[in-house]
């Protein structure tokens, strides 16, 4: 085993997790626990925007994040059971992490914009608050469900290393770039 996901990664994981889970169940029912984890949650993506800068190797961006022909040659693979096993992020996952942190400092941001005296009960702002919410949602089950498909194919627990920090050794044919 080596270590791959650093602690700030992994914290960073986990927290963001968990604000989306209570900002997801807490819309109307607690609006101030809602607020602190739309508020938590962007601090943490702002962190992890710094981190993704000068973090450890398989922390920066410039470590996964890959261009378009790349994600779409990945997940051509992925269709024809081709795709190579990454010791950090394949490059689907790497897009993942852009989409994911885009779509959530999205819903942070208008969601700060309806507590403003500017755009309080405006509807455009509420309505683009609900839609990037209900878009991130589907982006986690995505997420997931790539998740599962890489553990499988893979034959590795990627949970698991989000919570350890490590991944099983690169072998002949893994990508460790």
């Amino acid at each position: 085993m080596t270590r791959v996901w650093d602690p700030v990664v992994r914290l960073f994981h986990w927290s963001l997790v968990l604000s989306f889970a209570v900002a997801w169940f807490t819309p109307r029912s607690a609006e101030t626990v809602h607020h602190w984890a739309g508020y938590a949650a962007a601090g943490l993506i702002l962190m992890r925007l710094l981190w993704g800068l000068v973090g450890t190797r398989h922390a920066r961006f410039s470590q996964f994040v890959r261009d378009p022909a790349t994600v779409a040659r990945y997940l051509s693979d992925i269709v024809t059971g081709r795709e190579a096993r990454y010791l950090g992020h394949n490059p689907a996952g790497g897009m993942m992490v852009i989409v994911l942190i885009a779509a959530m400092a999205s819903t942070a941001a208008t969601g700060w914009m309806m507590t403003t005296d500017a755009y309080f009960g405006v509807e455009w702002v509420e309505t683009a608050h609900d839609l990037a919410a209900h878009g991130l949602l589907v982006l986690v089950l995505l997420h997931l469900g790539g998740v599962a498909l890489a553990s499988v194919r893979h034959r590795e627990n990627l949970v698991g290393a989000m919570v350890t920090g490590r991944k099983h050794a690169a072998s002949v044919g893994d990508v460790d770039d």
